[in-house]
């Protein structure tokens, strides 16, 4: 059973490959500063994930460079590959700015909105996310365990699109009986990749609120806050991981800075964020 409450589904629920340094994480150096200290009703992730679940799939011509292929490389020049959300029943937004030229800041007080990337995209073509991303603090009060502490400085969201023709009977009752009521249909599952709050030893934690989406603890607590750092993730490992089985093949790509439910405040930056897939050795 689907155990997502009314006003939570959405809100909750990637750069160089081998080979060398990529001439970006050469220019992140000269950047950082290394010695700065969905039951059937849906959450309001929901509404998030109808918008991604309405996006058209782009046709385009993948970059090659490197021994790889490239979906995403977006350095934050500008947002026009992105688009706002504004949860309907949260008044308070957080803001994404670009700052320096080309760095997302983003900023949260005791608020909730999200970017989403215009485009889905194909895991399996493309499994490997990579970004660079720094935060000033997390949340007090934030834990990935408690409902009143699912709030997280910065998360990129990966949200797998639902495909009727694989669900069993009663999944399918669930998300034909979800259409009806939104017109769209929730997404499958989700990957949280999460700067978290709390230490704890596990890599991967449920949501609590909603078992189709997993948090995958990248950085945690204050140890390496006000540092750029890169992160690499295979979504498709991670997925398997996760959940046990091999992820849909389909998948939007959001960030949240989110603090609605804590009522803190934070600040975070993402440098670049890339999707791409490793070259074939000859």
């Amino acid at each position: 059973m689907l155990k997502i409450e009314a006003d939570k589904i959405i809100k909750k629920q990637t750069l160089s490959a081998s080979g060398g340094l990529n001439p970006r994480i050469l220019e992140s150096f000269r950047k950082a500063d290394c010695n700065m200290n969905p039951k059937i009703i849906f959450p309001k992730r929901y509404c998030l994930y109808l918008i991604c679940l309405g996006i058209l799939l782009c046709v385009f011509t993948a970059q090659s460079s490197g021994g790889e292929e490239t979906f995403l490389s977006e350095e934050f020049h500008n947002l026009d590959n992105w688009e706002p959300f504004y949860f309907p029943e949260i008044k308070s937004h957080s803001t994404y700015t670009i700052i320096d030229g080309d760095i997302l800041k983003t900023e949260s007080r005791a608020s909730a909105s999200a970017l989403i990337y215009k485009t889905q995209f194909n895991v399996y073509d493309y499994p490997m996310l990579e970004w660079r991303w720094k935060v000033e603090n997390i949340y007090l009060k934030g834990d990935a365990k408690k409902k009143s502490g699912d709030d997280y400085p910065i998360r990129l969201y990966v949200m797998f699109k639902y495909d009727p023709a694989k669900a069993g009977i009663l999944k399918k009752l669930k998300y034909e009986t979800a259409k009806a009521l939104y017109g769209q249909y929730p997404p499958h599952s989700t990957l949280n990749y999460i700067w978290a709050n709390k230490s704890r030893s596990e890599k991967i934690l449920t949501n609590s609120y909603a078992d189709e989406a997993k948090m995958i603890q990248v950085e945690q607590s204050t140890q390496k806050l006000n540092r750029w750092l890169v992160e690499q993730a295979n979504i498709v490992e991670d997925y398997s991981r996760a959940f046990g089985e091999e992820p849909p093949a389909v998948a939007s790509l959001a960030i949240l800075n989110d603090s609605d439910n804590t009522g803190e405040r934070s600040i975070s930056y993402l440098d670049y964020i890339k999707i791409y897939r490793k070259g074939r050795t000859p």
